[in-house]
């Protein structure tokens, strides 16, 4: 039988060892989780993204795959699809701005966001993309806005 200083002694055993271990496991467990979040929220940002790209080769006779060439000459219907298409690209890159961008970022959160503002910068790079940005950011997130609009003031001008 175990006596009462025994079950003392392991009692304190359980709380000086025990007690650590099991709070270091629940703060690795929460991390794991968290990134498998940032993960996941990536992955269906991408496919957001990649549906768009389809949705470009759908409309592939927009150009708008094309960042160096001039636009071409566009009929009123070719216009409004192409404005459509921006319009859904916005919704994905407030999107991505909204659950990624912070001002300080993990590491990990700043390697997915990477991304999205190599996607910005380029599609900002474009003049007709430029062009209709004012009308396509009405309403948006202030602070998205905002972002968008410092991206296309820092763009060369033509």
């Amino acid at each position: 039988m175990l006596t009462l200083e025994t079950w003392e002694l392991l009692s304190y055993v359980v709380t000086v060892v025990g007690l650590p271990l099991a709070i270091a496991v629940f703060l690795w467990e929460q991390r794991r989780e968290r990134l498998a979040e940032e993960e996941e929220l990536h992955q269906r940002l991408s496919n957001a993204y990649t549906d768009f790209l389809k949705l470009l080769l759908d409309n592939a006779d927009l150009h708008l795959l094309r960042q160096k060439a001039e636009p071409p000459a566009l009929d009123e219907e070719q216009k409004e699809r192409r404005f459509v298409l921006f319009g859904i690209l916005i919704s994905i890159f407030e999107q991505a701005y909204v659950m990624v961008y912070e001002e300080r970022m993990s590491r990990q959160r700043q390697r997915l966001w990477q991304n999205w503002a190599d996607y910005i910068e380029e599609w900002c790079a474009r003049a007709d993309f430029r062009a209709a940005l004012p009308e396509l950011l009405r309403g948006e997130d202030v602070e998205f806005a905002e972002y968008m609009q410092r991206i296309v003031a820092a763009q060369p001008k033509a």
